[in-house]
């Protein structure tokens, strides 16, 4: 047979476009009928806050690399220039998906409920009377219209900020002809008004169009011709040189006032405004017609989500759950006697993340605790895991904490914890220059009759309460000496100048956890080879490190029976005859964002099985400070095994990447339901079941 290239563009999907897909499945759940009608609101917000944030990260990254005269082919064969022209076509069809969503099945749906975005055009008397009584009081105090004119030139337009390019005729009270104006949104005013109640159904005005409609009042004596809104998205990158700057978040700080004004990349201009001023509003911010998107409706979809929290009906959301326990904590008000019988698995948000923040608040209060250190990269603006913290450092305990500045926006409130914890005299950390720690580590150091006892905490997601009601996660408690010897190890790396500590448990980047992947992939492929039980099953955010996906793509060839399930983009092309038959990869789009990374390699019968804080990507590999640690206790390896087969079983939010490139929903047919993340809810959580698992 002979060999093919298995670095061929052709075995490659396109990144960007691979993100594209999947905000693509997340605007299906909005489409769904089976999904409450509130929560197919929220869907369509979230496909649309995705959809900024490609526009802001991985967009820009593209325009600037195009600047600098870098055009070069990625893996699958897209230079720069194709992946942008190739970016439009994909996310304006995408964007007019959107608003179809919204105007011809949301807004009716929602009406036909009682709950009402009412038109200009639908407006009676009285909700105009009450309408403009709301302008005069509400919003025209804080408008300061611009007009257009060579002493008064285009004014700067904050990323993401609501405007309106209004057309005028005749002169103002100095006598001048003034056809143009802007008028900027304070990012203060609701951009959803709630209309008094009338007869039991809720009623919502947009402010886009409480303005167009009593704009004439900004400009005395003039004609208003026409009122459109706009929206520009920047570059939101922050750009710091670590190797240039003395006190990093200064320099953070600084960068963030700048963010709000980065260069242009995406213009959005509602579909009604003139060929000819969509061309004035291209020039201002130097962008072309493939960085120009018509919208039938508000420019940012995602302030809709404002009536999901005004709206109280709980019949139109998914049903409120209570966060279950593993019998041994539930059962027990000492955390730590229970970790040093066992170590203790949670599932989150199936279990309650309310242990973590026991484990800190414990340690704060216990007069035999010496030391607590954490590594924090999102964890909220009012974070208990920071109270825990800053009260443990104020009762004098030895409190190191780990601060990643650079989480993307995430920044000011990472910068503003870190001052807080500071005043508490807590030891607050940057980590290392070029690398963000995105690792997800807690360790308390106790003084016990044995001697010092190291407890820790590692999950696969953030130190964050409120993600973890959303967000499917692992987390482990352990006391395992190895471990706690790892974690004590990486914690002197992160803080001081160490060398490369010799890990026994864990794997760590970006030393060691790339080439550590690698060689057990390898090492399935050898049992494959030789006859052996072999088996891969990984579950993660990303798959694009083309050294991971050839190390796959050559563990297939060997007859490994591999199974992937990315939520998020994946660069692998599955189904390939002769190189990735053997591999089936599924994305999983529910009610739960999935967030946890898996990896299972079945090892000729001595499974290995790991959680880890890292996806499968360049970044993560060799950028980033990340861990993966083994899971030792065979009930919880067998439970881990068993949600994963859930997953791979699913038949209701599934989605199969097949050989094209293209996600195909998962069609049930005649078989039983299989939801994964329903029967993980009825299995783990309080209320849903009477199930407690080991």
């Amino acid at each position: 047979m002979d060999q093919p290239d298995l670095r061929s563009p052709d075995h490659y999907i396109n990144r960007e476009l691979s993100l594209l897909a999947f905000n693509e499945r997340v605007l299906a759940q909005a489409l769904d009928e089976k999904v409450p009608l509130l929560e197919r609101l929220k869907f369509l917000c979230i496909s649309s806050s995705n959809l900024d944030e490609f526009f802001e990260i991985r967009v820009s990254g593209l325009k600037q690399r195009l600047e600098l005269g870098s055009d070069q082919q990625g893996p699958d064969g897209f230079t720069v220039s194709e992946q942008l022209h190739a970016i439009h076509e994909r996310a304006r069809d995408l964007v007019d998906a959107q608003y179809r969503c919204l105007n011809d099945i949301l807004l009716p749906a929602l009406r036909n409920h009682g709950i009402e975005l009412l038109a200009r055009a639908t407006w009676d008397a009285e909700t105009q009377r009450w309408l403009e009584q709301y302008f005069e009081r509400e919003v025209e105090p804080v408008l300061s219209p611009l007009g257009l004119d060579p002493a008064r030139p285009f004014p700067r337009i904050q990323n993401k900020s609501l405007n309106f390019i209004v057309r005028l005729s005749g002169k103002d009270a100095f006598g001048r002809d003034t056809d143009l104006a802007v008028v900027q949104a304070p990012r203060s005013l609701p951009r959803v008004v709630a209309l008094p109640d009338t007869g039991g159904r809720k009623r919502f005005v947009l402010l886009t169009g409480i303005v167009q409609h009593f704009v004439s009042k900004l400009f005395s004596g003039m004609d208003v011709l026409g009122c459109y809104q706009f929206r520009v998205t920047r570059n939101s990158d922050l750009f710091v040189d670590d190797e240039e700057v003395d006190d990093l978040r200064r320099a953070l700080e600084g960068e963030l006032a700048h963010r709000r004004y980065g260069a242009a990349v995406r213009l959005e201009v509602s579909r009604d405004c003139p060929p000819d001023l969509d061309g004035f509003l291209m020039r201002q911010f130097t962008l072309s017609e493939v960085d120009f998107y018509e919208v039938s409706g508000p420019v940012n979809l995602n302030r809709l989500a404002a009536i999901y929290d005004l709206v109280q009906r709980p019949d139109l959301k998914f049903p409120i759950f209570t966060p279950g326990l593993p019998r041994r904590v539930a059962g027990s008000t000492d955390l730590l006697a229970v970790i040093r019988q066992k170590d203790v698995l949670l599932h989150h948000p199936f279990h309650s993340f309310g242990p973590v923040l026991d484990f800190l608040r414990g340690a704060s209060m216990d007069a035999r605790v010496l030391a607590i250190k954490q590594t924090l990269y999102r964890t909220g603006n009012e974070s208990p895991i920071v109270d825990a913290l800053v009260a443990a450092a104020q009762s004098g305990k030895d409190v190191t904490v780990i601060v990643e500045l650079r989480a993307r926006f995430d920044e000011e409130a990472n910068i503003e914890l870190s001052n807080r914890l500071q005043e508490a005299g807590a030891h607050v950390m940057y980590g290392v220059v070029g690398f963000k720690t995105h690792a997800k580590m807690s360790m308390v150091v106790r003084r016990e009759a044995e001697g010092l006892r190291r407890y820790c905490h590692l999950g696969t997601g953030n130190y964050h309460p409120r993600t973890a009601r959303g967000y499917t996660d692992y987390s482990l408690f352990t006391c395992d000496t190895e471990i706690g010897q790892d974690v004590h190890e990486l914690f002197l790396q992160l803080t001081s100048l160490t060398q490369t500590p010799r890990l026994t448990k864990l794997l760590q980047s970006p030393f060691g956890l790339h080439e550590a992947m690698i060689a057990k992939i390898a090492r399935e492929a050898e049992h494959a080879a030789a006859g052996k039980p072999s088996r891969i099953i990984a579950k993660m955010n990303s798959l694009v490190d083309p050294a991971a996906i050839e190390a796959l793509y050559r563990a297939s060839r060997a007859g490994v029976q591999i199974d992937l399930v990315i939520r998020g983009l994946c660069a692998l092309r599955p189904g390939i005859p002769g190189v990735s038959e053997n591999i089936r990869v599924r994305s999983i789009v529910g009610r739960f964002l999935e967030h946890s990374r898996v990896f299972y390699f079945e090892n000729s019968g001595d499974s290995e099985l790991y959680l880890a804080s890292a996806d499968w990507m360049e970044r993560n590999f060799f950028r980033r400070v990340e861990i993966a640690f083994p899971v030792r206790e065979q009930t919880h390896r067998e439970r881990i095994l068993r949600d994963l087969h859930f997953y791979l079983a699913d038949n209701v939010q599934a989605w199969e990447l097949g050989r094209d490139g293209k996600y195909t929903r998962k069609v049930r047919g005649a078989e039983e339901v299989r939801d994964a993340q329903g029967i993980l809810l009825g299995r783990y959580a309080a209320g849903s079941a009477p199930i407690l698992m080991p």
